[in-house]
This record gives structure tokens, C-alpha cells and sequence, in this order.
């Protein structure tokens, strides 16, 4: 199967995002976070990220029929990651009602992959 060229090109950015944002916490914002008692938080945001950014290289990288999955997992980064990102930064707790969304949409991803699907090689 030829490999699906933009979801390597999602993954690359998503994988860049996650490693910026984990040392960004780290770092710049760490006594930030810390205060907020929300370091932590964005540890988590920033594992997930990373991991989810990984395995979607390597559906990436192994062809055509793992879109669902795909999209899935760009959809759980965006409002797992990115919901637990923000509510550590602006300390908005409402933003914790859309993170099991993400996680949600993370586990779908997972869950895809237990399907065979149609055209995929």
C-alpha cells in the first residue's frame, strides 16, 4: 500500500505541535502551571498528544483505509490535548466538559482499526 502523504504530513505537524507545547510547559510556562496547579494538566495533554501524533505516522505510513482513524485522531488531539492545554493556561474549568469528548474521539480511532475497511488495498 502507498503511503497516504497527507496524514504524514499531519502527523509530522501534530508530532512538531506536541514536542513544542511538552517543552514550551516545561520550560516558559512551568512556574506558571505550577502556580495553577495545573502542570500536571498539561503533561497529560502533552503524552497524549505525542502518542496520538506517533500512531498516526505509522497509519500514516501504512497506506490507504485508515483515514476513519485518522480523523479521529486529529479530532481526539484537538479536544483532548487541546481543551486540557487551554484550561491550564486560562484556568477556564469549563473546558474540562469538552476533554471526554477528545477522549472519546481517541478511542473511536482505536476502536476503527478493528474494522477492515472498504478499498483499503
Amino acid at each position: 500500500m502507498k503511503p497516504d502523504r497527507f496524514l504524514i504530513i499531519a502527523a509530522a505537524f501534530a508530532g512538531f505541535l506536541a514536542v513544542a507545547l511538552g517543552a514550551f510547559g516545561a520550560h516558559a510556562l512551568k512556574n506558571t502551571l505550577e502556580a495553577a496547579s495545573h502542570l500536571e494538566t498539561w503533561k497529560t495533554a502533552a503524552q497524549y498528544h505525542l502518542i496520538h501524533s506517533v500512531a498516526l505516522l505509522a497509519v500514516a505510513l501504512a497506506g490507504i483505509g485508515f483515514r476513519r482513524t485518522a480523523f479521529c485522531w486529529l479530532a481526539g488531539m484537538i479536544l483532548f490535548s487541546g481543551s486540557l492545554y487551554l484550561l491550564s493556561v486560562t484556568g477556564l474549568k469549563w473546558l474540562g466538559a469538552i476533554t471526554p469528548f477528545g477522549g472519546l474521539f481517541l478511542l473511536a480511532g482505536w476502536a476503527s482499526l478493528l474494522w477492515p475497511r472498504k478499498n483499503a488495498g
